[in-house]
């Protein structure tokens, strides 16, 4: 219980911090940006908004300009029993990439933030 209390006023404090310090989006060009856009429709983030290594995610999709789903994995949430269906665990952030038809499930934050930046830079 402590543990949840500390990791939710870390997190509010995160969280707080990062919409007044958000770095400026990356300009495209209008077709390159939609581009980008029909890309993003075959990725989701699952996340937590008060999740220190979730608002890294979000921080760095907001410097790339990247309109990614974002699906909150709260106790309740359809979207937690969907993580643990397609990803075979309940942690976050995980990234949901489809591709060719095939769904693939990224979880670790650096490992999503350099696929992001790989993809989209």
């Amino acid at each position: 219980m402590l543990v949840k209390v500390l990791r939710n006023g870390i997190g509010g404090i995160w969280q707080l911090g990062d919409l007044i310090t958000r770095p400026t989006k990356m300009q495209r060009s209008a077709e390159a940006q939609r581009a980008v856009d029909n890309a993003c429709t075959e990725l989701a983030l699952y996340q937590l908004p008060r999740c220190p290594f979730c608002i890294k995610v979000r921080r760095n999709m907001h410097k790339l300009n990247l309109p990614i789903e974002l699906r909150n994995v709260q106790p309740g949430s359809p979207y937690r029993d969907e993580l643990e269906a397609g990803g075979g665990r309940v942690k976050s952030p995980c990234l949901r990439i489809t591709e060719h038809g095939e769904v693939r499930w990224m979880y670790e934050s650096n490992d999503i933030i350099a696929y992001l930046e790989q993809r989209f830079a």
